[in-house]
Formats: structure tokens, sequence, C-alpha cells
């Protein structure tokens, strides 16, 4: 899988690209990653990427000829890409759209903005416009970036293990399980007694319920999405019970 990024700042993804998994997965070969940048397509001598909004308005506007020319060239690095803008009014990033990404297996081209955002025709040759959160940056790098890295995640060999991905937060609109490992008694906090009893059976069902209470106490607009079987519902049950005489006591 090819990653290719538009960006006013190429550095920044280049040495972002270069650490831990990613940078391992990298240098095995097990994905690319390259970076075009729009102002190597300019024609005035100031290399000037952005201008002032028509119809007036505060700060600078994306121009379309650089950025429709960076992704014509990203078209043939990558000619089946999905072009992605990073934009605050875009799709919502969520694990499923990470998944879906992951699972078409095409290649993905970044087109990052800065300043007031893209003028509308750069918009209007991309795919898909994402977002990774009701806020706003700097510039689109940072986002791109989340989710190159949360794609490339399922690529075969960049974590290693397969299992990885497999029971990860959101994976099924749960919250990941409490992780622990040793000291098992570290300042007199201890790893439950579960995990150390080699009763997998009793572990996997107590890490199923420790899902469901994490969700149910930090995300519970998750919990709406979740198709309860009868056994999750008996531990959602016992969940909201004990989560009851907690806060009474």
């Amino acid at each position: 899988m090819k990653f290719v990024f538009l960006s006013l700042f190429p550095e920044f993804i280049e040495q972002a690209g270069d650490f831990s998994i990613l940078g391992r997965g990298r240098k095995a070969g097990l994905f690319e990653l390259s970076v075009i940048n729009p102002r190597d397509y300019t024609t005035d001598r100031h290399r000037s990427a952005d201008d002032t909004p028509c119809g007036g308005g505060a700060g600078m506007v994306l121009k379309p000829e650089p950025f429709s020319l960076a992704i014509d060239e990203a078209r043939k690095t990558a000619p089946e890409g999905v072009v992605i803008a990073l934009t605050p009014g875009g799709r919502p990033l969520t694990q499923n759209i990470v998944k879906e990404l992951a699972a078409g297996k095409k290649d993905l081209i970044f087109v990052c903005g800065h300043y007031e955002g893209f003028d509308q025709r750069i918009l209007d040759k991309t795919d898909l416009q994402l977002s990774v959160g009701d806020y706003v940056v700097t510039g689109g790098e940072l986002p791109a970036l989340i989710i190159m890295d949360a794609v490339a995640r399922y690529i075969p060999g960049v974590l290693g293990k397969e299992a990885s991905t497999e029971e990860e937060s959101f994976s099924d609109y749960l919250l990941e399980y409490p992780q622990y490992t040793r000291p098992v008694d570290y300042q007199g906090a201890k790893v439950p007694e579960v995990l150390l009893s080699g009763n997998h059976a009793a572990i996997k069902k107590w890490r199923r319920k420790e899902a469901i209470r994490a969700t149910y106490k930090l995300r519970p607009d998750l919990l709406s999405k979740l198709k309860f079987d009868e056994e999750d519902g008996k531990l959602f049950l016992e969940v909201l019970n004990e989560e009851k005489t907690t806060q009474s006591e």
C-alpha cells in the first residue's frame, strides 16, 4: 500500500514516518510513504500556494492551481488511489471507516490543508473528506498521519501479531478492557486475581465485562450501537448493579 501526502511542509511527514511501528513497517517495505509539495507546481517567484478569499474575509485560501496539479501527479504515483481531503467538515473518522480503507487495499492520497482552507475546486477533485474531530488544528498533516497510522495497523506484518487489531478499542463499539503486567503488586495496587488464574474462560468473561464497564463509564454513547447477546446483557446488568452500589457507598 502507498500513502501519498500533499503537504506544504514535507519534512513534517517524512520525519513522522520514520519512528516506532510505522518506521519499522516502512523500512521493511510493508508500505510506501511519499510526499508531494504543491509549492513545486507554482509559477510565481514567491511560490505562493495561497491567496486572499474572494468576497473578502480573514485568512488565506489555498489556491486551486498548485493543489490540482499536485493531485494529478499523485494519481500518476497511485492511479487507483483514494484522494482524501482533511477538513473540519468531513466525515468523522471512525474505526469502521479505518477498516473500510484498509480492506479496500487501495493507495491513499492525503491532501493536507493550511490557513483558512481549500478553494472548493480542490475539494471537487477529491474522493472523500474526513475529519478527526470537532476541533480545528493548524494543518492537515497531523490528521492525515493519524489516518495513516490507523490504517497501516491492518497491513499484514506491520504489528507483527494480527490478533493485535482484533480486540482493540472500538472494534465492536466497546472500549478495551484494562490491561496489566508485572509486578503483580505495585504499591498496594494488585493485578486482578482472575488474570493470574490460568482459567482462560474466566479471563475472557472478565475482560468482556470490564470492556462493557469501561464503555459504560467513559463512552456510554457507544452502547446504543452494541448488539447485546444474552451473555452481554447479563454482564451489563452486573456492571450496572455494581456501579450503583459503588456510587451509593
